[in-house]
Order: C-alpha cells, then sequence, then structure tokens
C-alpha cells in the first residue's frame, strides 16, 4: 500500500516514454491506454486515502534513502486531495478530448498531444507529493514546459504566441524559485522540507534577511505560475487560445497545483510566525483582493466566451491566496475547498463552452443569444457552472464562499468578507446574461437536440452533477479538507 503514490507517477511517466512508440505501430490504442492509466491512478488515489485513514499520514522514501540523503514524498490529506482532483478532472477532461481533440489539432499530432498531457498528470502529482525542494523545482519545471507544449500544439500564430509569453514568464517564476531554494539552503544546509523547518528558528535569528527574502521570492515565483494578480498577464491568452481540454485542464487543475504547493511552505517550512513576522500576508491579500475585483471587471469586458472564462480564473485564483493569507482554519480550509470547487466549475464551463464551439463554430457571447433552444443540455451544464461561479446556495461555489467569509469574519477582517460578497455580484454581472440571453433572448424556435458526440456529454454532466452534489451535500469533501486544514494549521 505505501508503494501506491510513487506508482502513481511511475505509471505517467513510463506511458509518456511509451506513447511515441505506440504512435508508429498502434496510434489508435494511445487515448485509450491513456485513459486507463488515469483511471487506474484514479483507483490508487482512494485505496491511499484508504489507508491513511485507517493508519495516519507516512513519508516514502525512495530506495529506502531516508533524508537528508534521500527523496521524500509526503503523503497525508492535502496531498491525496490534490492527487484526487488531478486525477478525476484529468480523468473527464481526456474522455471529451476523445472527440474534441479532431477538431482542435492535426490527426498526426494526436500521440504527442497525449505524450504531454499525461507527462503534466504525473508532474502535477509528483510536485502534490514531494517532500524537499530539489524535486518540487525538477517538477515544476516539468509542469510549466508540458503546459506551454498543450498550448502550443494547436499550431497557429495565437496559440504559439501566447505559449511562447506562457514560457518567457514562467521562467522568470521558475529563476525566483531557484534563488529562493538557494538562499534557504545557504544558511539550513538541507532541500529537504521538514529538516529545512528544524533548521529555521535559528536560522531566522542569524540570518533573518535570507529568509524573508526567500519566502519574498517564493510567493512571487509560485505568484507567477498561478497567476496571481498582477502577474497573470500570461494566462488569458494561454487558457482562451488553447484546445478546449488544455484550457480546462490549466485553469482547472495546474495553476492550483502551484497553490498547493505554496500553501504547504508557507505553513509546514516558514510558519506562520515568520509568515506574519513582515507584512507578507497583508501584501498578498491586497494582491487577492485586486484579484478579484480586476479579474472580473476584465472579464465583463470580453466579447470572446473562452477569453471571458480565462479572465474570470483570475478572479478565483484570487480566492485560494485570500483564503491562504487570512491565517485561521475557517479560511485556509475555504481555499482549499475552492480549489476542488473551482476546477470542478470551471472545467464544465470550458467544456461547454468548447462544446459550443464544436457544434456551432461561434465565439462570440453576442452570438450566444438563443443557443439553448439548439443546445439546451450542454446551456443547462452551462447554467449549472454558472450559477456556481456566482455562488448561489446549493452549488459548490457557495460552500467555499462561506467559508471564505467566515474565515473573514474570524480573522477580524469583515472587509475581506465584503469584498466576496462584491465579487459574487460582479460574478452574476457577465454570467447570468449569458444564460438569460441563451434561453430567453428570442422569441422564436423550438428547443432540439444538443447533437454533439456522448463521449462529450457525459464528462460535462458528471462534471455539472458534481457541482450540485458537494454544494448540497458536501460532507465527505468538506471533512477530507478540514483534515488537511487541521494539519497544517497544528504545525504551528
Amino acid at each position: 500500500m505505501i508503494h501506491l503514490p510513487v506508482l502513481m507517477i511511475v505509471l505517467c511517466l513510463l506511458t509518456a516514454f511509451v506513447i511515441p512508440l505506440l504512435g508508429k505501430i498502434k496510434p489508435q490504442i494511445i487515448g485509450p491506454l491513456v485513459r486507463f492509466v488515469v483511471l487506474i491512478n484514479s483507483l490508487l488515489t482512494f485505496i491511499t486515502l484508504w489507508y491513511v485513514n485507517k493508519n495516519g499520514m507516512y513519508y516514502y522514501h525512495l530506495g529506502g534513502w531516508e533524508p537528508p540523503w534521500g527523496i521524500e514524498l509526503s503523503v497525508d490529506y492535502l496531498s491525496i486531495f490534490m492527487l484526487m482532483v488531478i486525477n478525476l478532472i484529468s480523468l473527464l477532461v481526456l474522455i471529451y478530448a476523445q472527440k474534441d481533440l479532431a477538431h482542435e489539432i492535426e490527426k498526426e499530432l494526436e500521440p504527442w498531444y497525449y505524450t504531454l498531457f499525461i507527462l503534466l498528470i504525473g508532474a502535477m502529482s509528483g510536485l502534490s507529493l514531494s517532500n524537499d525542494f530539489f524535486n518540487i523545482f525538477v517538477f515544476t519545471e516539468i509542469t510549466t514546459i508540458t503546459a506551454c507544449g498543450i498550448i502550443a500544439v494547436k499550431s497557429n500564430k495565437v496559440c504559439v504566441e501566447a505559449s511562447l509569453k506562457y514560457l518567457l514568464l514562467s521562467t522568470l517564476g521558475s529563476g525566483l524559485v531557484l534563488l529562493a531554494i538557494a538562499l534557504v539552503y545557504m544558511v539550513t544546509g538541507h532541500f529537504n522540507l521538514n529538516f529545512i523547518a528544524a533548521e529555521l528558528p535559528n536560522a531566522v535569528s542569524n540570518f533573518p534577511l535570507n529568509i524573508v527574502v526567500s519566502l519574498a521570492l517564493l510567493i512571487v515565483g509560485f505568484g507567477v505560475k498561478s497567476a496571481l494578480f498582477p502577474l497573470h498577464v500570461w494566462l488569458p491568452d494561454a487558457h482562451s487560445s488553447a484546445p478546449t481540454p488544455s484550457s480546462a485542464i490549466l485553469s482547472g487543475v495546474v495553476v492550483k497545483v502551484y497553490a498547493i504547493v505554496l500553501l504547504r511552505i508557507i505553513y509546514n517550512v516558514y510558519g506562520i510566525e515568520i509568515f506574519t513576522m513582515i507584512p507578507i500576508a497583508e501584501i498578498i491579500l491586497a494582491l487577492s483582493t485586486l484579484a478579484i475585483f480586476a479579474g472580473s471587471l476584465f472579464a465583463i469586458a470580453q466579447e470572446d466566451i473562452k477569453r471571458m472564462l480565462a479572465f474570470s480564473s483570475v478572479a478565483q485564483i484570487g480566492y485560494i491566496f485570500l483564503g491562504i493569507a487570512l491565517v485561521n482554519h475557517f479560511a485556509v480550509a475555504g481555499g482549499i475547498l475552492h480549489i476542488v470547487n473551482h476546477a470542478l466549475m470551471k472545467s464544465l464551463l470550458f467544456l461547454t463552452a468548447g462544446a459550443i464551439i464544436y457544434k456551432t463554430g461561434i465565439r462570440k457571447i453576442s452570438d450566444l443569444e438563443g443557443i439553448g433552444l439548439k443546445m439546451p443540455i450542454t446551456m443547462i451544464l452551462f447554467s449549472i457552472g454558472a450559477l456556481s461561479m456566482v455562488g448561489l446556495p446549493g452549488f459548490s461555489g457557495f460552500i467555499s464562499k462561506y467559508y471564505l467569509v467566515l474565515g473573514a469574519i474570524d480573522a477580524q477582517k469583515p472587509f475581506y468578507a465584503l469584498v466576496i460578497i462584491i465579487s459574487s455580484l460582479l460574478n452574476a454581472v457577465y454570467y447570468l446574461p449569458i444564460v438569460i440571453k441563451a434561453f430567453f433572448g428570442q422569441n422564436y424556435g423550438t428547443f432540439t437536440k444538443d447533437d454533439i458526440p456522448r463521449a462529450m456529454l457525459v464528462p460535462m454532466i458528471i462534471l455539472g452533477l458534481g457541482t450540485v452534489v458537494f454544494g448540497i451535500i458536501p460532507g465527505n469533501l468538506f471533512s477530507l479538507v478540514q483534515k488537511a486544514a487541521e494539519i497544517l494549521l497544528a504545525a504551528n
């Protein structure tokens, strides 16, 4: 049982190695193989969760080499939570992709797309589990390069330009992270996060500038990769121009992995005392507030539906960082919960937008008037995602926003509770008109069938059901989130 987490990473890496060979022999089995591997990883994640519930969290040492010399994986509730989000969302996106990719990229590029996709899943899994700075950096670079690849694979000028912009800015973020790691290693002599945490109290008294600067560099570096405002400038182009499956996985999952890594580093390594020693938390709160409002205002101004959804992600990232910086149980739990809720909502919205483009070729929001009559199931599912983004009760988005509001009140900072409430009204400004015009924008016409492949429809329905179910009965999911938040806060 204890070997399952590393097996998940190895399975992805081996599959990525095998796919180019299969592309020359039997390219038709590549898609089913990748989906099978991700399904196996999803099952292994649930088995690992069962094992941790029964025996408690543990550390896995590759090759039996213990730290500080060996590579260590941390198998706890936070890492398992992120593995569930990565594998389940990726599986649904890959099912959708088997029909959509034929309309998005050239046939001969599909094997390479699947190679990049499964490598991306493996790298994100490694990031979620790694408990040392060296492997965090390695998996960060693999995640960045493969994410750029699944954007540029749609070989047109816009995608290549967006991918290049993403690569340049993300490389800058990587450089800042590497410099931060060097500063930490300089004063602690360790890469392992537990060993660093044990040495930091002494290092802070002797080398306070190193520690403060390294924390600032990590926040900016991972902030670039997470698209925290104003470090978000790569995201709108990258997410809106990429193939729909790429947009869904990038916005729904990839940017959240970096937030999880940063959350673990802040709470488990530096600790709340160092985090609040200088006003870094206040700066993150200010940037989160700007992200929430700026992302919403930019989204209101968009005419392209995928670009509107991309700017909406900037605002949603703000909620997650708000939870990190409020530093209490309600806020941290709300921020972690918003990761999975946003993964559900935004993946659903991107897939439904992709289905509309697949069927009609329409991207302009103003041209979607009456689309609910032509594609009723798709637009009902889009409406579920939109209402959840607004934060209406009965949808999953409401639950995480509710706990973020409680966190703001518990931190005695009611201003941020007001920010969340006002931002929900802004979300309504750009989501609800689309829904209303889709169903009530024309006085003529009758409902017809969506007429899209079942492989595209089923993942959207599952995501829509998940958005509703976790909005009504979030118990088991929130229990996992609470355990993750408790462990993070207990470390201080």
